[in-house]
């Protein structure tokens, strides 16, 4: 089967689920011009001569020791307030309106969903539209943190650092939506997987929850889930939802 038989095949999927869960990563957002964040990493280390990888920059530790240099690199290379949903964000709002799609289960922390219109979202990984002073709590939208003029963004209010609501290294992920996440996997009659490799953890391990007989796993490069797919399409995820989107037309 070629990927377009695939794709006309997941179209038919779409059509007879009642039950559709959306699991995403990071390649979900790449056509929307974001880059995952080990090549945003890259790019900043090049760039900046930095010695640290990844892993280590976005730390919970190396947040509280060079706050500096966090902030450096995360309103540099990991905000993108001008990126617009791609076909995959689309496709997925317009289906959950439809009450198709009952749960987008993300570990992106980009927003896009959202701004495509969906509203039942679960963020693994936090949201960069959230921030919360460390020292009273105070709310920060995304725009008063980027309107912040110093490196690091300090509360008006008491003057205690802003940290944006993103589960970095060394934290756990929120209980409650770890559960729900779990909830969903394990009701759904489709689950579509998309633009992740699924090797983090304990995000990835989600997939295994699901029950039901029809998984669709959407991504450019292989995935140690790919064997368990009942369709495997390789080719872009934005591209191969807008075609589903004209074909469910």
């Amino acid at each position: 089967m070629d990927n377009r038989e695939k794709i006309e095949k997941l179209a038919t999927w779409i059509e007879a689920s009642d039950y559709i869960v959306f699991f995403g990563g990071a390649g979900t957002s790449t056509e929307s011009g974001i880059p995952d964040f080990r090549s945003a990493a890259g790019l900043y280390q090049t760039e900046h001569h930095s010695p640290y990888p990844p892993e280590e920059m976005l730390s919970h530790t190396f947040f509280i020791n060079h706050p500096d240099v966090f902030f450096d690199f995360y309103r540099s290379k990991m905000l993108h307030p001008n990126a617009e949903p791609n076909g995959c964000h689309k496709l997925l709002a317009r289906l959950e309106k439809e009450g198709k799609l009952k749960a987008i289960i993300t570990q992106n922390i980009d927003g896009l969903h959202q701004i495509a219109g969906s509203t039942d979202v679960l963020e693994l990984h936090g949201s960069i539209h959230r921030n919360y002073c460390m020292g009273c709590s105070r709310f920060y939208s995304l725009e008063e943190v980027m309107a912040i003029k110093e490196t690091v963004p300090l509360c008006s209010n008491c003057g205690g650092m802003i940290k944006p609501d993103v589960v970095l290294y060394e934290e756990e992920l929120d209980h409650n939506i770890l559960m729900r996440s779990i909830q969903e996997i394990s009701t759904a009659d489709l689950l579509i997987i998309g633009g992740t490799s699924l090797t983090v953890h304990p995000a990835a391990a989600l997939v295994n929850y699901f029950h039901g007989s029809k998984t669709a796993l959407l991504n450019a490069d292989p995935t140690p889930y790919d064997y368990r797919a009942g369709l495997l399409i390789t080719e872009r995820i934005g591209q191969v939802m807008a075609q589903i989107d004209n074909l469910l037309r």
